[in-house]
Parts: C-alpha cells; structure tokens; sequence
C-alpha cells in the first residue's frame, strides 16, 4: 500500500477502424474459442445488492458497468488529469458517454425511465450480465416489466481496443406492446466535484477536520465505495462548447480539464433500419447534453440502436470536429464491423496467455486479471500504469508498482504495452532530475507519486515525508529498464531510453549513500521502508540490496554500450551495507538499531528480496531461514490483509523448492476477499473496497510467469534459476507466445513420470 494513503486507511479502520480491418489474418484467428467459460464472468439479480462494477477499457478510455447496461457511468482518458490549485492531481472524469435511457410511456403508471427504475428482479426479470474477457464485450439482457408494459433489453457495450479513439454501446429493444415510446442518448456533463481539498497544503490533523466538517467518513461503504473515496473523488471537466444535430443525430463537445489539457468528445447515434422517429430533439442543460427521440414501435418486432463514442485528449487525437468525424465514419460502417475488429484484437492479445491445465477457477481469475492488466495499459506510447488503472483510485497516480509489479507481469506476453511503462520514466527522467537538484543530489530522484502525464512529484502533503523517504522507487526503475533489456535485446532503444535512466539513477545512489567512517561503510539513512509503518529507519534491507543492484548494473549497461562508468558506482555498491544477523544466519528488515515490533501492513520486507526483478542471490540456507524469520511477523499481523503480500510470499517459497507453501499462498488469492464478485475486480484489501488493483494482479501473473516456472532474465537469457514448481491440483500450466529477443516461446510445467515438475519450451511462430 502506498504511505500517503497507508495512513488513511489505518485512520480509517480505527487509429480508426481502417487500421484495424487491415489487421493480419492471423490476429483474426481466436486462440480459444469465445464460449470457454474460463473468459465468462456473469452476474444475475442475486448479485443486485452487492454489485462491483467490472471495467471496460482499452489503455486509452476506461469506463465503469453498471447492472443495466444502460446508465451513464464516470469515464477517464489516460494521464489525463486535473491539476486544481491547492490540490493534488487527479484523473479528470469526462463527460460520461455510456448512458441510454428508455421510457415505454406508460403514462398510466407514471412517466419512469429506465434508468431511475429500483433494481428489483420483479421488474428487471431473467436479468444476466455478462463480461466475455476473450471478447471484451459486457453483454446486460432481460426482461423490463414497466407496470405490466414489458420490453425485452439486450445492451452491448465496449471500448474498441482496435480504434482505441472509439466506443460504442449498442441496445436492442423488444417491446411486448404497440406504441410510442422515447430513448434518451446523453452524454453526462458532471457537475464540478464538491467537496475538494487542498492536498496539497493540508496536514494530516487538517485533512481529518475537513473530511468531518463535510459529514463524510474515512471508510468504506459496501459494496464498492472504497476506504478513500472522499479524498479519491474525481477531477473536473470544463465544457467550453458543446451542441448537436437532431436530424444529422449527433453530439459533440470540447471541454479543459481544471488547469489541465484540452479534450473532445462526439457522438453518433444510428437507427434501426426505417425507423422515423416521431420526434427527435438536442436537449441541453449545465449538466446533460442529449438527443431526444420518441418513435413508434410495434409489439414483437427486434429494434437496434447504437450509440458511436469518439473521445480525445491533447496530446493524444484532434477535437470534437475530428472526434465528430471518427464517431460519423464508426457509424456509418456499423456496429457488427466495430464489434468485429474489437473482438479481433482481443482475440490477437489473448495469443499470449497462462493456460492452466486442472483449475477452472483458478485459470478463470488468471484470465480476468490479465484482462484488467490489458484494459489499463497502452502499447507503443509513453504512459504508465497506475495502482487502480484508468480509475480515481490513488489518485490516479504512478508508483513504483508500475515497474516491478505491472510491468514484469506484461514483459514476456504483452511487450509493447511493458515497453510503455519503462518509457514514461525515460519520457519524464528531467522532472525526476530537476527533483534531484531540488534535494542537492545528482542524477534522477524520482517521485513516490508521480503524476502520469507530467511526471513531477504528487504526494499528499499530510504524507509528504513519507513520500521523501521511500526511495527504493528509484532502484525500482532502473532494473525495470534492465529487464527490458534483457527482454528484448534493443541495444538502439538502450542507448535511447533506458541507458539514460539507468545512468541517472546511479547517480542518484551514489549522491544519496553516505560513508559512514566508524563503520567503514555506506549506509542509506532516512528511509521508509517497504514495510511502510517503519517510514524513517536507516538501511532498509530491501532499498539497499535494490541500490546495490541499480549501481551494478549500470555499469553493465554502460560496458554493452561502451560507455565510461562512473568508479564511485561501484565503490558504493561494494561497500553498501545490508544488514544481516550473522549469529541467526537471516538478514533483518533493517537496521538492528531500529525494533521490529510493530503490527504493521506488511509485517516484513523480506520476501521481497526474491522478487523476480531483484532476486537476490543467497544460499538455501540463509534463504529458508529468512522465510522462517518472515514468518512470523507476517502471519501474526491483525492488520487487513494486503493483496500484493501474497505474490512475494507465494514466489519466495517457489525459490526454496517448497510446492506446498508456494500452493498456498497463492491459493489465496481466491479465497482471502480480495477478488470481488460478480466480475473478479481485485482489491487491495478484503475489506478497503479499493478495486481495480492491476498492482496485485500483477503480482499473481508474475507468481506464474516467474515464480512457478524458476525462470528469470538475465544477460544469458531468460534461464532456469529454480526448479519448477507446479500446485498439486493441477496438471499443467502453459505461457503462450512469450516473446523473448525477437523470438517466440511456449513454455509449459507439467509433470514427468514420477509427478516431478518439469519446464519445457517450444518456440512458435511470431509476433501475432
């Protein structure tokens, strides 16, 4: 969990469709077929009262379900944020474009909509919602009984990942009556948020007074209002012109985010096929902008509307003219021909994949997770990943498990969208050195939160020194551009973009160690720890064996490039300190000088230290005996449980050889309430409601990925460092089409004859 939002917590519980229809044959070809109910997740009326919204998104514009089908919900464009004086940046939600409203004008029973109608299975009948993960489609049916005028409703809605400019939501309507009947087509233009607070400015004591003095608490509200929400809630959107067309049937808008980036929005609506409506009109008000229809329609007869969504963001696309266009263009060559290029780059994407062989339901959150992972990341750009994706939740800003939790898990099956994530650090390595100067360092410090567009520090000022302490982030960037690397064998983009960062963060570490004479050593004081309750310790075991390994490799680097390597990075990291217990034969979390005595959120660091990117080296004996020391404070904690603490225990006892506990810890990830129904959304924590957390489906795919196979990359390749290890349950697992310098693998753990887990490889044809 992240410090400036850890405490609140604690405080708390106390490209347009011609591209894709030129897309190869092959990306056409599905690499399951789409009735695999490993890729269905369906909630029906039972799952009513504790609805978690699934996501639909493509990296580029995410949106939230709702159970009809139909509501207008919040929706976000990557990196784009609000930057309002005073306050912290936060993603700005844009106007909302999902919505359709239906009314059957049944004027005897009262004039209701749709979408203002009580979820109540007596009226929404033989209800069921579906996500098809293989498809990214959300497919919402059933039977409306509006007082005994019945209409049965099919909604399909998605976030074209070929176009990623587009979406569209398509509603089809069986009426059990003659007679007329209206539809609404809005987009939703939010109201500025209120409160807002200054996070900026504002201390912790401060903070907690006004969230009181707005009647509002610090906990969460079931089923899906996170922990956070009302220091989470939404930036704001200024609509600066906006209008449209009844008889052409379309919208549009332009609008700013609050001091932030210009945006565009349009809409085009199509109708069924000789359809006239009886009339059509452009409503508008300060916080709807819609098209109005009332038509006739016969009982028994099927009727398609679609609704074509094009949306912009300096920076990224045009205005609303251009996005009125792509919007106009979609429409006119229908929603069959959207849908199917859609469907066809999900099926090109689910190419790469972890099948599991023995475990429907495990392979099912698997899939799911890797679908929220490819919602909320882009390929081919320079944007990142936040801990809650295209989401307020954290704000919306970047952390350190952009590069050792969501990207590791992307770089062997998805790596144009993990090049994405080591690119926006090269993209904003001047705000990190700026940052560095500020602080009298050299090289790049870069922030804890960092803003996903801007790059420059975002933390809360009630966390602020937190947020100065947890350094180990800057370690954590440079080995994820190490492993790209190793990944992909580009010395061009090396020398381009990582080696600049790699350079940078060495400098870092080399100004920021200190030599203490007494102990004839460096050391690295004033730390928090991953452990994020000790938040001023001196060495930090995990920051110091992570700058210990930037520094090195950066000397790596610089010998494949021939570049000169500073000597000092070396001679830091030669005489870095790690602490460690040489009469126990473990090492500690940190310095002996600090107690290890708090019942904290992650109880120890540790098991960190086999973590995939950093995978210290040490004997079988030190390894099992700092497990064991781990264990303890870890297992007795009275602490909600985290969700990212069960990747790293899980992988630690995958490094020890011990399938049992490996089994374990990663069996809870279905059955600790951090998966919430009816879709799979991962949270945080069982109980934080803190949803969308890609940091810790990350953490699941890398257990297999990295830590059930034994494989790391290094200068050799991606090589066996442990022995496989394969739950006992099941009879295989296999990633498919991992993509590792230019070639194409598929890697299995199965068993041989006597049961023991073996790893297999089997290149395959190329890129999809």
């Amino acid at each position: 969990m992240k410090p400036a939002w850890r405490r609140l917590a604690h405080l708390a519980a106390g490209l347009v469709l011609a591209a894709a229809a030129a897309m190869p044959a092959a990306a056409a070809t599905s690499s399951a077929p789409a009735t695999d109910p490993s890729f269905l997740l369906t909630a029906t009326a039972r799952d009513f009262p504790d609805y978690f919204p699934t996501q639909l998104g493509n990296g580029y514009v995410g949106t939230l379900s709702a159970p009809r089908g139909t509501e207008g919900n919040l929706a976000y464009m990557v990196a784009f944020m609000d930057y309002a004086k005073g306050d912290i940046s936060r993603p700005a939600a844009v106007p909302g474009w999902s919505g359709i409203d239906y009314s059957t004008g049944n004027s005897a029973a009262g004039h209701f909509w749709l979408n203002q109608v009580a979820l109540d299975p007596a009226v929404f009948q033989d209800y069921r919602q579906t996500l098809d993960l293989h498809d990214g489609t959300l497919t919402t049916r059933y039977r409306y009984d509006d007082h005994g005028r019945a209409t049965r409703i099919e909604v399909v809605s998605l976030v074209s990942q070929a176009a990623p400019h587009l979406a569209a939501v398509q509603l089809s309507i069986t009426p059990e009556f003659d007679g007329e009947v209206e539809l609404s087509f809005p987009l939703d233009l939010w109201a500025p948020h209120q409160p807002r607070f200054e996070l900026a400015r504002l201390t912790g004591e401060q903070m907690q007074e006004a969230v009181a003095a707005n009647n509002l608490k610090l906990q969460a509200i079931p089923p899906a209002t996170p922990d956070r929400a009302p220091l989470w809630y939404h930036g704001d959107v200024h609509v600066l012109a906006a209008d449209g067309d009844a008889h052409a049937l379309t919208l549009w808008l332009d609008g700013r985010a609050e001091q932030g980036l210009a945006m565009g929005e349009a809409v085009a609506v199509a109708l069924p096929a000789g359809l006239t409506p009886t009339d059509a009109r452009v409503y508008r008000s300060p916080w709807r902008l819609s098209l109005e229809l009332k038509v006739k329609l016969r009982k028994g007869r099927t009727y398609t509307f679609g609704k074509f969504v094009a949306l912009s963001r300096e920076g990224w696309g045009g205005d609303a003219r251009a996005d009125l266009a792509l919007a106009t263009a979609a429409r006119k060559d229908g929603f069959d021909r959207l849908r199917g290029a859609h469907e066809a780059a999900w099926h090109a994407l689910w190419r790469s994949d972890i099948r599991i062989e023995g475990d429907p339901q495990m392979q099912r959150i698997v899939h799911s997770d890797l679908y929220y992972l490819l919602s909320n990341t882009t390929p081919g750009t320079a944007w990142p990943s936040g801990a809650c994706g295209l989401t307020p939740g954290y704000a919306g800003h970047v952390f350190w498990d952009n590069d050792t939790w969501v990207f590791p898990a992307l770089l062997l099956l998805h790596p144009q969208r993990a090049r994405s994530l080591v690119d926006f650090r090269s993209r904003t390595l001047p705000a990190a050195e700026a940052r560095a100067r500020a602080h009298g360092l050299r090289g790049a410090m870069y922030p804890w939160e960092s803003d996903p567009e801007r790059g420059t520090e975002q933390t809360p000022h009630m966390a602020y020194v937190l947020g100065e302490r947890e350094i180990h982030v800057d370690a954590d960037v440079a080995i994820a551009q190490w492993q790209y690397w190793l990944a992909s064998g580009d010395k061009a983009w090396l020398r381009e973009h990582g080696w600049p960062v790699i350079r940078a963060a060495a400098d870092f570490w080399a100004s920021r160690a200190a030599w203490v004479p007494v102990h004839k050593r460096y050391e690295i004081l004033h730390v928090t720890s991953v452990d994020e309750d000790y938040n001023d310790v001196p060495n930090d075991t995990f920051t110091n064996v992570s700058a210990r390994k930037a520094l090195r490799l950066a000397a790596q680097a610089a010998a494949v490039l021939g570049e000169p390597a500073d000597p000092k990075w070396a001679q830091v990291a030669d005489g870095l300190y790690v602490p460690f217990d040489a009469k126990s034969g473990h090492h500690l979390d940190f310095d002996p000088s600090v107690p290890h005595d708090v019942d904290s959120w992650g109880g120890s660091s540790l098991p960190m230290l086999a973590y995939p990117s950093l995978d210290l080296p040490m004997d079988a004996g030190v390894r099992r005996r700092d497990y064991d020391y781990a264990m303890a404070p870890i297992t007795q904690s009275h602490r909600d449980p985290n969700s990212m603490g069960l990747a790293p225990m899980a992988i630690y006892a995958a490094t020890m050889g011990d399938a049992a506990a490996a089994n374990a810890w990663f069996q809870r990830n279905r059955n600790a309430g951090v998966l919430q129904p009816p879709f799979n959304v991962r949270t945080e924590t069982p109980n934080n409601n803190t949803g969308y957390f890609v940091t810790a489906a990350g953490g699941l795919l890398q257990t297999l990925a990295y830590g059930f196979t034994g494989l790391r990359l290094q200068p050799d390749g991606l090589v066996q460092a442990y022995p496989p290890v394969l739950p006992p349950a099941w009879q295989s697992f296999t990633l498919t089409h991992v993509a590792l310098r230019g070639a194409y693998y598929d890697i299995r753990v199965g068993r041989d004859r006597e049961g023991k887990a073996v790893l297999t490889r089997r290149p395959v044809e190329g890129s999809p």
